[in-house]
This record gives structure tokens, C-alpha cells and sequence, in this order.
């Protein structure tokens, strides 16, 4: 009998459309041994919701195998040495990561099994077109979106497979599955006691609840362009956490999305920035933390006693403002936000309150299912006016305009501010910002004055761009 192969499961978490494991099992010769390794290393940043929402999605993908879904704990180097010997397997196979810390793992991984005499193989992406090898005429990786998106729109894309038929799964005895521990070290110091209970996510979870929600998506698809920016609406597609985690994997959604309308052109146009910022992170993986302009290396940042409560302030929702504030309460209950908001409170943190988009980010990362760093990172730093297409600094999104324009009626800033409840709009939308009105009882004061802040915002922008230019005649 020959040898069956190991297919490790990261981020394709999904029998459909799986390249990668299509691979395994002709290696193996259908049979393979489905395994996840739980690291620790990776754990420990990702924060209570996406570890909830992972531990259900592997549940759902066990089921798909038969209860064959091997789950181990640890370094991905030893376990999975120590699995090829207890199986008799020689190859390993994976789909590729484009992530820094998962080229890092990969290539240890890759080294540790050559070591024990067996070998590592990365298949497929999870991606349309594989990071890093889209460039502009010249040669050269694409700065910025639109001519990234010219040569991704002439990428020919094969038609998903289908699931396999006919495999052998092979299981072997699991470990218990225990989350990471809040004290691992995933938790900057400046959240405090911010809350680590997981959210009431999506419920459609796994492959087939990602099916579910593409079908439902398909249906109202034509009208994507102008619901996705009222976040009252079902507007948006709900897509993103399954394509973080694979139970979906774009070249899927391309071949539900066949419409022609102005709505599926908009979302076709917004995987891609998903794509654009996963090549972004490829060329420049120091831009998860680093900002892309570098004039923003001067911009003055708040980082005191006072800044620690204002941030924290923000993460729970208790601005004054709220639209910010239905934002950063949906993100704890639900572990989403939605995008229109996302900006608005992202906005908010930079230019109102004066924070690092880092800090802002890296809560974002911890609260969010759908926490994907290269479209995270880089979507702050385009509210931030710090990365690639980025949005002006002066852009500064003012909270109660926003609402007034995409939750004209409050629905969504009732939803998740209960203390508004019963407040008609627009008096909801903007309680004591600047209206001379009284903050209904129960809701907090608006924590900043914003012209104000807006002006500070403008002058530290002036103040940084100073400097850079000092600093470059020098």
C-alpha cells in the first residue's frame, strides 16, 4: 500500500475548489491524512473572535471528512515531522501563504521536514492571481490600485473544481483543542480591560454556510453600488470572513458574480483591493506596521495616560458620537463592522482623537472574524493618509455627516446604541454635537469638540511635512 500524503489546512479551510488538496491526493494516491496544527505563536494575536469563529469553521470541516479532521497543537515544524512518522507519510502539502509570518513558518517548516527526510510542497493561492507577480509595464510591483487593476481584470481565471470524489480521509488521534491564553503576549498593554468575550457572529459558518451566503448575495448583487454604504441595509456581500478563512475561495465568487450591472462591476472592483493589498504586503511586508509615506514618520501622535483612556473610550463604543459608537459596538457584539463605518471610526481615532492607526488597527485585528492583516493594515493607512492610494490626511470623515447622509432614519445607530433608542432621527444621529442639545439620559457627552480637533489634525499634518522637507534638504 502506498504512502498517503498529509494535507495541512490553513487558510482553505474548504473541499471545494482546493487545488492544493487535489494535489495531496494524487500524491497520496486518495489517501490523505487532513490535519490543522493550532499554533500557539499565531494564537495568541489573533484575538477571542477570530479563535471562536476558527474553532466552528474547523468543526464544520471535520464534519465534510467524516470526522477525519486531525487537530494538533504546537510548532507546525515538530507536529507535523512527528505526524509524517506516525502515518508513514513522506510529503507534505499546503496551500501557499503570502502573509509575513506564514512565508516565515513556511520556509522553517520546509527546512525542518527536508531535515527528517520528508518535503514540503505550497500549491495554488489564496488568491485570484498569486501576490508578487503582477507589475506594471515596466516591470515594476503596482503603488497604487488602478493600474494593478487593469492587469488583474485581463487575468484569465480557470473555472473552480469541484469537490474530490472518492477520497480516502485518514485520521489519527486529536489533541483537545484549548484557545490561546489571554496572557500570551497578544495583548498590547494600552487595551486594558477591554473585552475579550468572543461576538455572536454570522451563524452561516464553514463551506456550506459560505455558499449560503454567496447565493444570498448573488441575488441582490445588482444593487451593490449604492446599499453597500448604508450600513443599516443588508447591503454589503458578508463575504469576508470566508474568504479569510477559506471556505470560500475568490475564483468562486467570480463565478457566481456573472452580472453585467454597475453593482457587480463595484464589487469585482472591491476583491480586487483585497488582492491589491495582499500584493502591497508581499512587496512591502514592513507596511503591517510601518507607514507607506514616509512623511508620516514625523506626524505627532498622542501616546499618554489621557490617550490610553481616549483609545479605550473609542473600542468601547462611548464616544459621544454615534455612528462611531454603533461601529465599535457592533465590532464587540458581532466581531464585523461594517465598511462605510469602519472608515468613520477609523477616521475618528486618527484625526479626532490624535492616536496611532497602529493602535487602532491592531483592535481591529483582535475584534474582527474577518481580521485579514494585509487588507486591515492597509485599509487604516489609507484612512490614515499614510499608505498607497491613500486618502488626503486633510480628508477627515466628520461622524454626524456621515450618518446624516448614510443612516438618514438612525436604524442602524438605534441597533447598537440602545441608549438612542427611542431618540428620533436626526437628534439621534448627533446628541450634543454642537446642536446645543441635551445628551439623552444614560448616552455619554461627546468626548472631543470636532472642528476643534480637526484643526489640531491639520496643523500636526503641516507640522510633519515641515519636517520631512527639513529632513530631506539636509
Amino acid at each position: 500500500m502506498s504512502a498517503p500524503a498529509i494535507f495541512w489546512f490553513r487558510r482553505d479551510l474548504r473541499l471545494g475548489d482546493n487545488p492544493a488538496l487535489v494535489d495531496a491526493l494524487r500524491r497520496g494516491q486518495g489517501s490523505v491524512v487532513p490535519v490543522f496544527v493550532h499554533d500557539p505563536a499565531l494564537e495568541s494575536a489573533a484575538g477571542p473572535a477570530r479563535c471562536e469563529y476558527l474553532r466552528v469553521t474547523l468543526d464544520a470541516l471535520s464534519e465534510s471528512l467524516g470526522g477525519h479532521l486531525v487537530r494538533r497543537r504546537g510548532d507546525p515544524a515538530r507536529v507535523l515531522a512527528e505526524l509524517c512518522v506516525e502515518t508513514g507519510a513522506r510529503e507534505v502539502v499546503a496551500t501557499e501563504d503570502f502573509a509575513p509570518a506564514g512565508r516565515r513558518r513556511d520556509r522553517r517548516v520546509g527546512e525542518a521536514l527536508v531535515a527528517g527526510g520528508f518535503a514540503l510542497h505550497l500549491v495554488d493561492s489564496p488568491y485570484v492571481v498569486r501576490p508578487g507577480t503582477l507589475t506594471t509595464r515596466t516591470g515594476t510591483p503596482c503603488k497604487v490600485f488602478t493600474p494593478f487593476r487593469r492587469v488583474w481584470d485581463q487575468t484569465e481565471v480557470p473555472a473552480p473544481l469541484a469537490p474530490p470524489t472518492g477520497a480516502t480521509w485518514i485520521g489519527a488521534p486529536s489533541e483537545t483543542y484549548e484557545p490561546a491564553s489571554r496572557d500570551a503576549g497578544g495583548r498590547p498593554a494600552y487595551f486594558g480591560d477591554l473585552s475579550d468575550v468572543p461576538p455572536r457572529f454570522d451563524p452561516r459558518v464553514g463551506e456550506a454556510g459560505a455558499h449560503e451566503t454567496l447565493v444570498a448575495f448573488v441575488r441582490r448583487v445588482d444593487a451593490y453600488d449604492g446599499a453597500r454604504d448604508r450600513p443599516a441595509a443588508e447591503g454589503t456581500s458578508r463575504l469576508s470572513p470566508h474568504l479569510h478563512f477559506g471556505t470560500l475561495h475568490p475564483r468562486q465568487v467570480l463565478a457566481a458574480v456573472t452580472s453585467a450591472s454597475r453593482g457587480a462591476e463595484v464589487f469585482r472592483s472591491e476583491l480586487c483591493w483585497r488582492e491589491f493589498y495582499a500584493d502591497v504586503l508581499w512587496h512591502r511586508p514592513d507596511s503591517r506596521w510601518r507607514a507607506l509615506q514616509p512623511t508620516f514618520e514625523h506626524l505627532r501622535v498622542d501616546s499618554d495616560a489621557a490617550a490610553v483612556r481616549r483609545f479605550q473610550a473609542w473600542a468601547r463604543g462611548e464616544t459621544g458620537y454615534p455612528l462611531v459608537d454603533a461601529g465599535m459596538r457592533q465590532l464587540l457584539a458581532e466581531g464585523w463592522m461594517h465598511n462605510r463605518v469602519r472608515m468613520v471610526a477609523a477616521s475618528f481615532l486618527v484625526k479626532h482623537l490624535h492616536l496611532d492607526w497602529r493602535w487602532g488597527a491592531s483592535w481591529f485585528l483582535y475584534r474582527l472574524v474577518d481580521g485579514d492583516v494585509a487588507s486591515n493594515q492597509h485599509g487604516w493607512q489609507w484612512v490614515a493618509g499614510t499608505g498607497t492610494d491613500a486618502a488626503p490626511f486633510h480628508r477627515v470623515f466628520n461622524p454626524t455627516l456621515q450618518a446624516e447622509r448614510f443612516d438618514p432614519a438612525g436604524d442602524y445607530v438605534r441597533r447598537y446604541v440602545p441608549e438612542l433608542a427611542e431618540v428620533a432621527a436626526p437628534q439621534c444621529l448627533r446628541p450634543g454635537a454642537g446642536e446645543g442639545l441635551l445628551a439623552p439620559k444614560g448616552y455619554v457627552a461627546p468626548m472631543i469638540d470636532l472642528a476643534a480637533e480637526r484643526d489640531e489634525a491639520l496643523a500636526r499634518f503641516a507640522e510633519a511635512r515641515a519636517l520631512f522637507a527639513a529632513e530631506a534638504a539636509r
